[in-house]
Formats: C-alpha cells, sequence, structure tokens
C-alpha cells in the first residue's frame, strides 16, 4: 500500500527545500559568506594596526 499523498509531500518538500536558495545549504554558505567577511575586516583592521606601530617606530623622537 503506498504512503497517502500527504506524507509523500512532506518528504518531498523537506528534499526540496535543502537544494532550493532558500534551504539549510543556502543559509550555511550565508553564514559562511558572514564569518568570512567578518575575518576579511579583522585582517585588514590587524594589517593598519602594523603599518601605523611600524610607521610610529621608525620615526625619530
Amino acid at each position: 500500500m503506498s504512503p497517502p499523498w500527504g506524507q509523500l509531500g512532506n518528504v518531498l518538500q523537506v528534499e526540496v527545500e535543502v537544494w532550493r536558495p532558500g534551504g539549510v545549504e543556502a543559509r550555511r554558505l550565508r553564514a559562511l559568506e558572514d564569518e568570512n567577511a567578518k575575518l576579511k575586516k579583522r585582517l585588514a583592521e590587524a594589517i593598519l594596526d602594523n603599518v601605523v606601530l611600524k610607521d610610529l617606530a621608525s620615526k625619530k623622537w
């Protein structure tokens, strides 16, 4: 006996949700992109701090 259409529809809905742009994979990708952006910003700030410190260290007082 085959399952009722309602149950089959729910299974298909879950499988489709994983692969469409609004699904689980898209949320994971967005989270990784957000984390990458934060890390890039922190790296840029660290590089800027390093440049400023080198500039200060090279000046004669």
